[in-house]
């Protein structure tokens, strides 16, 4: 039997995710008011982040196995605003508190300023349907 190799990595996945917010976010700002589509794209980043999060534990198993421990939790403090967005805008989206949802938007577009979008981008609209998705979900403690 053949090796398996993983293609997929977190840093694949996590830049997947992240170009998707930017992607939301963008479309957010041009919505004029809060809607079905504001809903489901506020999810979808909430969703999204909570993934994102996901992930940075898959990057730094690797370096814990090498004793790297410095390293990984830098790592992990560096990324950990992801898992406390994410929650604050699940529970500001489930109060309807958009006077709460647009700083947090803004926070978490300052932190992804620097990702480039491609100009074709393959993303399609994975956000529908996310509204009630996080709405079954329960929130994280801390």
């Amino acid at each position: 039997m053949s090796r398996v190799i993983q293609t997929d990595t977190g840093k694949k996945e996590r830049d997947r995710y992240l170009k998707a917010v930017v992607k939301a976010l963008r479309l957010l700002m041009t919505e004029q008011e809060p809607g079905e589509k504001s809903n489901d794209l506020v999810s979808f980043i909430a969703l999204a982040l909570y993934e994102v999060h996901e992930t940075i534990d898959a990057s730094v198993r690797a370096w814990e196995k090498r004793d790297y421990w410095i390293k990984a939790d830098r790592y992990r403090m560096e990324w950990d605003w992801c898992q406390y967005y994410g929650r604050d805008l699940h529970m500001a989206i489930l109060k309807n508190d958009w006077d709460q949802i647009i700083p947090l938007l803004v926070k978490i577009g300052q932190k992804l300023q620097n990702i480039k979008m491609p100009q074709h981008d393959r993303l399609g609209t994975p956000w529908l349907g996310s509204w009630e998705v996080l709405k079954k979900r329960p929130i994280p403690k801390d």
